[in-house]
């Protein structure tokens, strides 16, 4: 019987048991893990994030107002012309008379020069004159003469034309009453009709040397001239070894001293033209495309308001900066002096209603590509792209990415690393 029912039992069916088994927990956590990473991958949010302190930021609230198109500049007050002070003819300083920053009038002496080489120059110069002017003066008196002996030997052959013609004509009227004879007669004609030709030809003689006389005296009297008009030169390079004012102003600097051999051409100096003044200024090149001739430009000192106008504007860029000039529009300050600075708006074009966020140090992080923009509860600030035009000293136009009245971090951005979104505790 026993051994019946061991038989009965082994021919049963073994029933396996229902139920999660513990090899297979394994399986089960890492596909619950691999759905928790796909749920986070797909609705997620991995934007990195930073932790700061809200008191150390600086928020403020975009707004939208007129947006005045001006740019702060600096300039500095010149004369509004300054001429340069060249030597016209070298020479050793003698003497300084007019020291810097004395006021002078046009032709005023400002330093006397010395040049022994160009006094021995005048002297050979006059020695020369006098002696041509010599040389002319006895010339006329042998023309002269010459002259007067062709004058004489003329009278001569006038008298003898007129006596060979008196004889010829009695030998003519004898010879055809026959009391002559026909050879006397030849004779007597011949001796007349050269007579005629002897005087023709001493009066193309005395032509021909008057026209000769004429043109060597005119000869002579054109190089006298020119040597007169040559010491005239020379002596007004002597009266250019004293070196005068051109123009009325103010002698700004003077770079000689005693003794000291200052070729010619050689600038010595300037002087200011104190009659009005200009402000010289440096505009960074960022502007270089909108500044030009006319703009207005103002500034204030002393409480009171001073108009400005763009007079030149220099097309070279150095350091980063191109100059302009600027010239008064109406009053000027008091006590006005050269090397003043002062603080001008340069006004670029007209005020136009705009999307406004004061200045701050982000810019420089950012280039105004982007800006963190505070939540409305304020406990975070979101990267957000934007898009600035225009800037002012105290705003920047926006012109894409921020709605008027949201609020924007606008300190500096340095310690942020470019986090997504900033955490504000």
């Amino acid at each position: 019987m026993m051994t019946m029912e061991i038989m009965d039992n082994m021919d049963r069916k073994i029933e396996r048991k229902k139920g999660l088994r513990k090899k297979h927990i394994p399986y089960v956590l890492g596909g619950g893990f691999v759905v928790a990473v796909v749920c986070w991958l797909l609705f997620g949010d991995h934007r990195s994030t930073l932790k700061v302190d809200a008191s150390t930021l600086t928020v403020v609230t975009v707004g939208k107002d007129l947006f005045n198109d001006y740019v702060s500049i600096n300039g500095q007050v010149s004369p509004i012309t300054s001429m340069q002070i060249s030597v016209l003819e070298g020479g050793v300083v003698e003497e300084i008379v007019a020291e810097e920053g004395a006021l002078l009038r046009r032709g005023d002496p400002i330093i006397r020069l010395q040049n022994a080489q160009l006094n021995l120059q005048i002297m050979d110069s006059e020695a020369s004159l006098a002696e041509k002017e010599n040389f002319l003066r006895n010339t006329l008196v042998q023309m002269e003469q010459q002259k007067l002996t062709l004058q004489q030997d003329m009278l001569q052959l006038d008298l003898d034309e007129a006596r060979k013609k008196r004889h010829y004509l009695q030998n003519e009227r004898l010879y055809r009453e026959k009391l002559i004879a026909k050879e006397d007669y030849l004779q007597s004609k011949e001796e007349y009709e050269l007579s005629v030709k002897k005087r023709e030809l001493v009066m193309e003689r005395q032509k021909q040397d008057s026209i000769y006389r004429s043109i060597q005296i005119e000869n002579l009297e054109e190089s006298l001239n020119n040597m007169r008009r040559n010491i005239m030169l020379v002596r007004q390079r002597v009266e250019n070894l004293l070196v005068k004012s051109p123009i009325d102003g103010q002698l700004g600097s003077l770079d000689v001293s005693l003794g000291q051999s200052v070729g010619q051409g050689a600038a010595i100096g300037q002087i200011n033209d104190l009659s009005d003044y200009k402000i010289e200024t440096s505009i960074d090149e960022h502007y270089i495309d909108r500044v030009r001739t006319g703009l207005d430009a103002s500034f204030e000192r002393g409480g009171n308001r001073y108009d400005l106008r763009i007079r030149k504007v220099y097309p070279d860029v150095k350091g980063g900066q191109f100059k302009a000039d600027l010239t008064f529009v109406g009053q000027r300050p008091d006590n006005i002096r050269s090397g003043q600075t002062y603080h001008i708006n340069l006004e670029l074009g007209m005020p136009t209603e705009a999307v406004l966020v004061p200045r701050g140090a982000f810019f420089y992080a950012t280039g105004g590509s982007w800006i963190y923009v505070v939540s409305a509860d304020g406990t975070s600030a979101v990267k957000r792209p934007i898009r600035i035009g225009r800037q002012n000293p105290q705003y920047y136009e926006v012109i894409e990415g921020l709605e008027p009245g949201e609020k924007v971090i606008v300190s500096g951005y340095e310690t942020f690393h470019e986090s997504e979104i900033l955490v504000l505790k």
